[in-house]
């Protein structure tokens, strides 16, 4: 009879999710939160008073981590805001082509990663000349961020290895 019926089974993520909460009175300048629903680097925090309406608030200026915009927001120091799980990785770049980077993480696998504006295509093929060169000891390092599922390139730098 347990023949008779097909069963599917479905998989799904770890559930893990792009933000955690976080009360707004424990936040710092330096940290990060989610600003408009963008993930932003707090540059600025200021609490005013309590007034006769109830609670103090806090002010939030932040700059977006992806595109430097700059966000603002209050918030009742009590609540909860949103903290954006940020992680930054390092990479060696192995290749360039078409606008797109060949990386290469720590383990040896590689992902592939669309090449920043700065520095431009020319600048990023110097690098990577200057690094195959045959008595150089220099690789091109690219700096990812990723948060909110979004993974970007920041940075890319000529790095002497050791």
């Amino acid at each position: 009879m347990a023949d008779d019926y097909d069963t599917e089974v479905h998989t799904a993520g770890a559930g893990a999710s792009d933000t955690y909460p976080e009360q707004c009175s424990k936040m710092r300048k330096g940290g990060y939160v989610m600003i408009k629903n963008r993930p932003c680097k707090v540059v600025e925090m200021s609490t005013s008073k309590t007034g006769k309406h109830g609670h103090a608030k806090v002010h939030f200026v932040g700059l977006d981590i992806f595109t430097g915009k700059k966000y603002e927001d209050i918030c009742p120091s009590t609540h909860s805001v949103n903290v954006p799980h940020v992680n930054r990785l390092e990479f060696q770049v192995v290749d360039f082509d078409d606008g797109f980077l060949e990386c290469m993480d720590d383990k040896g696998s590689t992902t592939q990663f669309k090449a920043p504006d700065k520095p431009d295509d020319d600048e990023i093929r110097a690098m990577l000349a200057e690094a195959d060169k045959d008595d150089s000891e220099s690789i091109v390092q690219a700096t990812i961020w990723k948060a909110c599922g979004i993974e970007m390139v920041l940075d890319m730098k000529l790095v002497k290895q050791k």
